[in-house]
């Protein structure tokens, strides 16, 4: 791979970079917000790198001119001496060029150019339902103990918050409450119901998991969309105990726009309608 090979692929890497993390919010379908001054580092320091590679191959190109040009110049002695120089200057090139074989970029170095840009004409899309399907299920942490509900009706809650006091929260304070979240469908893979889905990441899309609300009584709409479902729990097993499961009889289902970081289990967005 030549040097200016070299230098397009980190001009289009960094531009890529910069592209998802400094003008849009791209980025956030991949990492968490915190990483997002770390990529635009890595964006800016690939386009100095590519800068300096272009820079570095015109000086090369400028030397070998000036070369070619004074060793054309000094062909004026005699036929020994003139052999001399052309045996030296053979080797000379085949050094060069053997040296040039094993200081150049290996073909695969091309498999960063769809990559890259991608990021540029198409980014890859956030994770969804189809992830959320096939992903463990996110294990919640225990809470022993609990503050008194608020008396707000509907009672905005995460799904984190609505399976600790399913589960664990021995007052049973959530029985006849009627609670709002909001997440995206996932359809369950045996075509019976759905579940109201957060994806939540530690630190990139690659250590995703997914916590699970399933939802009764209200159709489900397509497998990804955002909505906002207002409730009650579902009764089955013993409330406040791990055999209580983490399900809600709806009520209202509404369509809600994603938000800019959907890789978090937050409180309910408000209905786009």
């Amino acid at each position: 791979m030549k040097r200016p090979t070299q230098a397009f692929l980190l001009l289009l890497s960094g531009a890529g970079l910069l592209h998802i993390s400094l003008f849009t919010d791209l980025c956030l379908r991949y990492v968490k917000p915190g990483m997002r001054p770390l990529l635009i580092a890595s964006g800016v320091l690939l386009l100095v790198l590519a800068a300096a590679e272009t820079w570095s191959s015109i000086r090369t190109d400028a030397r070998r001119g000036a070369t070619t040009t004074h060793g054309h110049a000094d062909r004026t002695g005699d036929d020994e001496t003139d052999g001399l120089r052309h045996a030296h200057g053979h080797e000379h090139r085949h050094v060069h060029a053997h040296g040039h074989d094993h200081s150049g970029v290996p073909r695969v170095a091309w498999l960063l150019f769809l990559p890259a840009l991608s990021l540029l004409v198409y980014a890859p899309p956030a994770l969804g339902s189809y992830t959320a399907s096939r992903d463990t299920a996110k294990v919640v942490t225990e809470q022993r103990h609990f503050e008194a509900l608020p008396a707000t009706s509907p009672l905005p809650m995460t799904l984190t918050q609505f399976t600790r006091r399913v589960q664990q929260d021995r007052t049973q304070a959530i029985k006849g409450r009627t609670v709002q979240m909001s997440g995206l469908v996932t359809l369950d893979e045996g075509g019976d119901g759905w579940y109201l889905t957060r994806i939540v990441i530690s630190c990139c899309a690659a250590d995703a998991q997914s916590i699970k609300v399933r939802v009764h009584g209200a159709p489900s709409l397509p497998a990804d969309t955002w909505v906002s479902v207002t409730g009650t729990w579902h009764p089955g097993g013993t409330l406040g105990t791990q055999s209580a499961p983490a399900e809600l009889d709806a009520r209202t289902v509404e369509e809600v726009d994603r938000p800019v970081n959907g890789y978090s289990d937050s409180l309910p967005l408000v209905p786009s309608r």
